[in-house]
């Protein structure tokens, strides 16, 4: 594995500061995963004339995939991409609405404001400390978080990669940060076509390096910034520990990620057609 990732992965654009293409990943059987497949990205809520045109027109991005719950996508709007009529957009939310706020991790209050997915992980419903004390979410807080999304709502994870897989061209997958919803499907995406783990854990952490601009971005908004505030840099970390976690869970209770898309609905030829999509030829 590279001690560090290639420079050609990053998509620099005016819009967005977490995006990137997952083209390049290693797998264990010797081979690469394609350039032009798959971007993963923050939110897309502010490309401007230029960005779109690079996405659509030069990486044949056809399909959008918006991980972000229905209260944070009603709060934020349509973005510039939903004027693109050649576009398809996608929602598959990792967190339920609820009706109601309710106690415990992955758990989001109803309202726009409060709907935080995994930025905020229901901030308005935990104990308040003082600004810029932080909540102390370490790697097995976020590695708990991340294994919600897989048991809680299996049914959009293996929706969203239903997506990448029928998608005739480029797709992007996002969510705010583009770090801990977009990581774990993209991370089950990349294991069940046999990427090494130890790659997909450094795409993982490559978003450390950008979370302070990641994080201005959403401070911005009256959606994120209530409670961004409430947290540290330290609490948001993607740390490679949370993700060889899951990695590991998955692999000990299905044998991986392909085997557990067949055990969410996904047939053997539906693998290998995720695999023949995704991996260079």
């Amino acid at each position: 594995m590279p001690d560090h990732q290639p420079p050609d992965r990053w998509i620099e654009l005016t819009g967005v500061v977490n995006m990137r293409d997952l083209g390049g990943l290693p797998t264990r059987d010797g081979g690469r995963t394609a350039y032009g497949r798959v971007i993963r990205s923050d939110n897309l809520q502010d490309l401007s004339p230029a960005d779109v045109t690079e996405l659509v027109d030069r990486r044949g991005v056809t399909d959008i995939l918006d991980l972000r719950t229905e209260a944070e996508v009603e709060a934020e709007g349509p973005g510039p991409l939903w004027r693109v009529g050649s576009l398809r957009h996608h929602h598959h939310s990792l967190i339920e609405r609820l009706a109601a706020p309710a106690a415990g991790i992955g758990a989001v209050p109803a309202g726009p404001g409060a709907a935080m997915g995994s930025i905020s992980n229901s901030v308005a419903e935990r104990p308040v400390v003082r600004e810029g004390v932080g909540l102390g979410r370490d790697a097995a807080f976020w590695a708990d978080h991340y294994r919600g999304y897989l048991e809680r709502r299996a049914d959009s994870v293996a929706a969203a990669l239903r997506v990448i897989a029928a998608s005739p061209g480029a797709t992007i997958v996002h969510c705010a940060a583009g770090k801990d919803r977009t990581g774990t499907v993209v991370a089950l995406l990349l294991d069940a076509v046999g990427v090494e783990h130890e790659a997909i854990i450094e795409d993982f952490v490559s978003t450390a390096g950008r979370l302070q601009r990641i994080i201005g971005r959403l401070m911005s908004t009256e959606t994120y910034a209530p409670a961004l505030r409430l947290q540290v840099i330290e609490d948001q970390l993607p740390r490679p520990e949370s993700m060889a976690t899951i990695l590991e869970g998955v692999t000990a209770e299905h044998g991986g990620g392909a085997n557990w898309l067949r055990a969410h609905g996904w047939t053997g030829d539906e693998v290998q057609g995720l695999r023949a999509r995704l991996l260079e030829s």
